[in-house]
């Protein structure tokens, strides 16, 4: 088929590529602009730019698509089959959902309409699901509501970052893609609509996700949020005023009674009660304006009695 594809970041690239592999004709590649990057904010190509620069494949980073008269007048030149959309990081608008025969494919990492938005990756891992998965869909107009075309699921590890499930989630959406193409041009893949009953959403992360409240949560949902909160917003509290930076943690075996956000100190570990008389130990912590150490470490250089308390 002759395809257009939308996208930009890693997650987008596995896809990209066996597309390609397979022999497909990816008569253009369309991704974000470059960005600044790092300390030095240095410009810097997303991921699914330097693909298809590497495969030969003309590239274009329009900054708005909507009412862009030059590139739309692009994409009618191409009349392309189809136009696959993973991870973009743009709204499309009318014009280019009409324009292929086959429609707007878009590759979404969870099982809708489960985790509908920009983080559904990130809000499986940390509403402590074991199970999530990809969807294909033809895009429409609403925010991840179109008819759904294949799905598969995927098992989340207990101790899986959303960082890991990305890199498992992109490499398992690529032949789903694929299946999902084959399917729509010989007629075995029908389209059929989300249980609009069954929505829930997954929003943009925001930094204050990531402040750890002890009393509103237990050991089991703050790890769950930490793990999915990777790398951005990660998980943070305040130690007598000033930011403490959670980089790892555990779920403690201790439990009992205590005021949310008490630390108890036992053989060198950092403990913290939370919610549901349930007990965290940190293991790497970072003190604002300090270096990042392992809790024992921490607890050597900074003197802290039990009973003192975070948040």
């Amino acid at each position: 088929m002759k395809l257009v594809f939308c996208g930009t970041p890693q997650f987008a690239v596995p896809t990209l590529e066996a597309l390609l592999a397979a022999g497909h004709e990816i008569a253009l590649v369309v991704s974000q602009p470059d960005r600044p990057v790092g300390r030095k904010q240095q410009l810097t190509a997303p991921p699914v730019k330097q693909s298809a620069l590497v495969a030969g494949l003309p590239v274009t980073q329009p900054e708005k698509i909507r009412n862009n008269a030059e590139f739309r007048a692009q994409l009618e030149a191409i009349a392309p089959d189809a136009i696959l959309v993973v991870a973009y990081g743009r709204i499309i608008p009318a014009w280019m959902l009409a324009l292929p025969r086959l429609g707007c494919i878009n590759l979404h990492g969870s099982l809708l309409p489960k985790y509908r938005g920009a983080a559904p990756i990130q809000w499986a891992v940390a509403m402590g699901d074991a199970v999530t998965g990809n969807t294909t869909m033809l895009l429409e107009e609403g925010l991840d509501t179109g008819p759904i075309l294949l799905q598969q699921t995927v098992a989340i590890a207990p101790d899986q970052t959303a960082v890991d499930l990305f890199a498992v989630l992109a490499q398992a959406g690529a032949p789903l893609v694929l299946e999902t193409l084959a399917g729509l041009q010989n007629g075995t893949v029908k389209p059929r609509p989300q249980d609009y009953s069954q929505a829930t959403l997954a929003p943009i992360l925001r930094r204050e996700d990531g402040l750890m409240d002890f009393a509103a949560r237990t050991a089991a949902q703050l790890s769950h949020r930490w793990r999915g909160f990777q790398p951005w917003p990660g998980a943070f509290t305040t130690l007598e005023g000033k930011k403490l930076i959670v980089h790892r943690m555990k779920i403690a075996e201790e439990s009992g009674p205590a005021d949310p956000g008490q630390i108890r100190i036992e053989n060198h570990r950092f403990l913290v009660a939370c919610a549901n008389h349930t007990w965290i130990e940190l293991l790497e912590v970072q003190l604002e304006g300090k270096k990042r150490l392992p809790a024992a470490d921490f607890l050597r250089g900074t003197p802290l009695l039990s009973g003192a308390r975070l948040g």
